[in-house]
């Protein structure tokens, strides 16, 4: 009896071991699962995050090839009012000032990934970047440019309703008097602030782009090492 007791023992012991085990691999396998769903997920999420950031892209270096013709015009300008001459190019110039963009950074990937939970992205850097593109540089880039639009409505606005012969938004300027609006100081201190503006503008969205650069890059190595 002794040994019949210790043998069903044995089994029943045998018989929990065997239980234990399968319930470890069911939740191993269920585990997996969920990993793998959730990776499916951020995958998909990044791939539309990647899409977005290169639309902004393409938006910022349109805005950014403005900007730079904007400054470059405005160092011609600010040149013919010391030697106080004129040019044929100043109607060109001109349009390349008197002009401003707006930037809509495309949010709505990334809005989607928040909405899941920041810690489905498993790449603690790419995270990071990704928190400091959208809750900060794109905020700092948009109002820069909404800067330069309101010195366009508070600055030039006023000036194209008076002096004004024709003018074509981002192409021409055609003024009554050049001479007069070389001459004026007050036309010489809008030039120097819009400048400057264009200058500050400039260098937050290269930084942007640069940002945007290292987040793609860090995308697609992760898209690339999960296929």
């Amino acid at each position: 009896m002794k040994n019949d007791s210790t043998k069903y023992l044995g089994y029943a012991i045998g018989e929990i071991v065997l239980v234990v085990i399968g319930i470890l691999i069911a939740l191993g396998i269920n585990n997996w699962n969920e990993d793998r769903k959730a990776r499916e997920l951020e995958m998909e999420i990044l791939v539309q995050i990647s899409e977005n950031l290169k639309k902004d892209k393409a938006a910022l270096s349109k805005i950014i090839a403005n900007a730079n013709r904007a400054v470059y015009a405005s160092e011609r300008i600010l040149a013919l009012h010391h030697s106080n001459q004129s040019s044929d190019s100043l109607q060109y110039w001109l349009g390349n000032i008197v002009q401003f963009d707006r930037f809509l950074p495309l949010t709505n990937a990334f809005e989607v990934l928040k909405s899941k939970g920041l810690d489905l992205v498993s790449n603690k850097e790419l995270r990071f970047k990704l928190g400091t593109y959208y809750d900060d540089q794109a905020k700092i880039i948009t109002n820069a440019n909404e800067d330069l639009k309101q010195s366009f409505v508070d600055d030039w606005l006023p000036i194209l309703k008076v002096g004004v012969v024709d003018f074509e938004f981002k192409k021409y300027v055609i003024l009554e008097d050049e001479r007069a609006f070389i001459a004026s100081d007050k036309i010489r201190n809008i030039m120097v602030l819009n400048r400057s503006n264009y200058t500050g503008s400039l260098e937050y969205m290269n930084s942007g782009v640069k940002l945007i650069d290292s987040i793609l890059d860090i995308i697609n190595t992760e898209v690339r090492n999960q296929q």
